[in-house]
C-alpha cells in the first residue's frame, strides 16, 4: 500500500504567484482542508493584506446561463490582459460531498492559460449556496487575480448571502421565466447592483422582460441609485461590452470609496459564523466584543483562530 505524502502548505503568497495554476489549486486546496494550520492562516493574513481584484457575484436560477455568460466576460477581460479566477458554488453531491458539475464541464480552452483560474467549491448544503470556504478562497484569489468572479448555485430568499463576499452582484433572469415577478416577492430585488436579462438575442421576449425587470426593480427598497439594467446574449456577443462598463463604473464609483470598511465588515461576519458554526450564539456573545477587523488591524483569519481556541478552551471539556 502506498502511503500518501502530504504536501507541505506555501510558505508565502509569492510562492502560489510564481509557481503556477498547479500551485494555487494546491493553496487553496490546503485552506479548504486545513483552515487552521498556522501556515495556512499566515497564507491567509498575507493575503487579505494583498487584495487587489474587483470581486463580482453573479447569481440567478439555475438554466439562466451565468456559466456561459462568465465565460464570454472571461474573453473579454483577457482581450485587455486582466487575470480572472472563477469560483463555481455548485451543488453537492450526497454521497461525496464534493462539487457534482466541476469547473472543466463548464470552462472550456483555458487550461493552457495561466491568466485564468476556475475552482468548483461544493455548497455543501449551504443556504445561498455558499460555504464558509468560499470566503476565504476568494480572499486568496483577489490577491493573485485582477477579477474573482463568483458564481452561485441558484436564487431564492437565502441568496441574499452573496453580498457577503462580492462587491459587485448581478442579477441575471431569462425572458418567459417570470423570474422577475418571484424574485420581487422574494426580496431578492434589493440584492443586484446590476442586473441582466440573459438570451438577448430572443428578441421580443427578452424585450418583454427587460421591462419586467425595470419594473420590478422600481418597486424594490433600499436602492439608492438606479440599477443598471441591461440585455445581454453571450453566445450572440451582445451587451458584453455594456455590462464590463458597468461593472467598472459601480467599481470606481461605489466599490472603491468605501473598500475597505465595506471588506472589514464582510470580514467581521464571517468570523461570527465560524464561532457560531461551532459554538452558538453563546459562543459569540462570550467573544463578540473582541472582534473588529478594521480598529484592530487583525485579519479575519488570525482573529477566528484566536476566538475558536479562546473558546476551545473555555467551554469544551
Amino acid at each position: 500500500m502506498v502511503q500518501r505524502v502530504a504536501t507541505p502548505p506555501p510558505q508565502a503568497l509569492a510562492d502560489v504567484r510564481g509557481n503556477g495554476k498547479a500551485a494555487v489549486a494546491r493553496a487553496l486546496t490546503h485552506v479548504e482542508e486545513r483552515a487552521d494550520d498556522p501556515a495556512t492562516v499566515a497564507l491567509l493574513d498575507e493575503a487579505w493584506a494583498n487584495q487587489t481584484a474587483h470581486i463580482i457575484g453573479l447569481t440567478g436560477p439555475p438554466g439562466v446561463g451565468k456559466s456561459t455568460l462568465i465565460d464570454a466576460m472571461i474573453t473579454r477581460y483577457r482581450k485587455d490582459g486582466r487575470s480572472v479566477a472563477v469560483v463555481a458554488v455548485d451543488p453537492s453531491s450526497r454521497r461525496t460531498g464534493g462539487a457534482l458539475l466541476g469547473d472543466r464541464t463548464r470552462f472550456y480552452n483555458r487550461a493552457e492559460d495561466d491568466d485564468v483560474f476556475v475552482r468548483s467549491l461544493a455548497s455543501r448544503g449551504a443556504l445561498g449556496g455558499l460555504t464558509q470556504l468560499a470566503f476565504p478562497s476568494i480572499t486568496l484569489l483577489a490577491a493573485l487575480y485582477d477579477h474573482v468572479l463568483v458564481e452561485t448555485v441558484g436564487v431564492g430568499q437565502s441568496e441574499a448571502a452573496v453580498s457577503g463576499v462580492a462587491e459587485t452582484v448581478v442579477l441575471c433572469v431569462q425572458p418567459g421565466s417570470g423570474d422577475s415577478l418571484q424574485f420581487m416577492k422574494a426580496g431578492i430585488m434589493e440584492i443586484p447592483d446590476i442586473a441582466v436579462v440573459t438570451k438577448a438575442d430572443t428578441g421580443r421576449a427578452a424585450r418583454q422582460a427587460l421591462s419586467d425587470l425595470a419594473g420590478a426593480l422600481s418597486l424594490g427598497a433600499g436602492n439608492d441609485a438606479p440599477i443598471p439594467q441591461l440585455a445581454v446574449s453571450a453566445t450572440a456577443n451582445i451587451g458584453i461590452e455594456d455590462l464590463i462598463g458597468a461593472l467598472a463604473t459601480h467599481e470606481r464609483d461605489t466599490v472603491q470609496p468605501s473598500r475597505t470598511t465595506a471588506r472589514a465588515t464582510r470580514a467581521d461576519a464571517w468570523v461570527r459564523e465560524q464561532v457560531e458554526a461551532r459554538f452558538g450564539a453563546q459562543g459569540w456573545a462570550m467573544t463578540s466584543e473582541r472582534i473588529n477587523t478594521r480598529a484592530s488591524g487583525r485579519s479575519p483569519f488570525t482573529q477566528a483562530r484566536s476566538a475558536l481556541g479562546r473558546l476551545t478552551i473555555s467551554i469544551e471539556p
